[in-house]
């Protein structure tokens, strides 16, 4: 990055979004972390890639599915910093149940999450990105924006979503120097997938290690989890100056996941 930028990550305190954060840090950028968790973990989290990287770490505690929190966040970075030259929206929540029986609050907080808050961070970010003429956006979709599997209606119907908010704001932009893409990962081994392992067992009656290979894995050609570091490797080159012709881009990176 020829000049220092400043990279908000939303659900990065842990799994994919801190993989990401790391790397923008590493590379010189300023870096904004959201998300839940221990108070203690994150503020040693920030310290650590502040004093490693020597860039300015700083930590929002903003609550994704409220959209004045995340108003409140964009002012403190943009008092700060100017604004958000990089923004990478990752922050996601999961549920696993069949249709009929899946608890309306449990659609609404999921689409709340994963969904809507991109449409909130985006409409804020956008304004100092086209006056600098210069941005990138970075969606961590999934392969689930591209493909569907039982009993996760909500998050297919998000991720679904994100794959055309891409493509929409991408063409909006277009002219003012500012990319938007999104990135497909299979899945990688992260806290949600851990987390999801004994619910989709329990969905489907079967064992939690038939779930890893009979499920999880099943799909991806390569029978491995996508890496935390691939994804943030992709999401960084994305962010470069190489990239800057790819924009409304939805690109699988799922083992061959998508490829059947």
């Amino acid at each position: 990055m020829p000049e220092r930028k400043t990279a908000l990550i939303t659900g990065s305190t842990s799994g994919i979004g801190l993989g990401i954060a790391e790397y923008f840090a590493r590379q010189g950028a300023n870096v904004i972390l959201n998300g839940m968790g221990d108070a203690a973990e994150i503020e040693a989290t920030r310290a650590r890639l502040a004093q490693s990287c020597q860039v300015e770490v700083r930590y929002q505690g903003a609550d994704m599915s409220k959209p004045e929190a995340i108003e409140t966040m964009f002012a403190a970075v943009a008092g700060e910093f100017g604004g958000v030259d990089i923004l990478v929206n990752n922050a996601g929540i999961q549920h696993v149940a069949p249709i009929d029986e899946f608890p309306v609050a449990k659609w609404d907080a999921v689409i709340a999450i994963n969904l809507t808050a991109a449409f909130h961070t985006i409409r804020l970010a956008l304004p100092h990105m086209k006056q600098k003429q210069w941005g990138r956006i970075v969606q961590i979709a999934s392969a689930h924006a591209l493909v569907a599997s039982p009993y996760k209606s909500a998050y297919v119907a998000a991720k679904h979503g994100i794959a055309g908010l891409t493509k929409t704001v991408a063409l909006e932009v277009a002219e003012q120097g500012i990319t938007v893409n999104a990135i497909c990962p299979g899945y990688v081994w992260t806290p949600l997938v851990e987390k999801q392992i004994p619910e989709t067992a329990r969905a489907r009656g079967i064992s939690e290690a038939e779930v890893i290979q009979n499920v999880l894995l099943a799909a991806q050609s390569t029978k491995q989890f996508v890496t935390v570091e691939q994804v943030a490797a992709l999401a960084g080159f994305l962010a470069g100056g190489d990239a800057a012709s790819i924009t409304g881009a939805v690109i699988p990176l799922d083992g061959g996941w998508t490829a059947h």
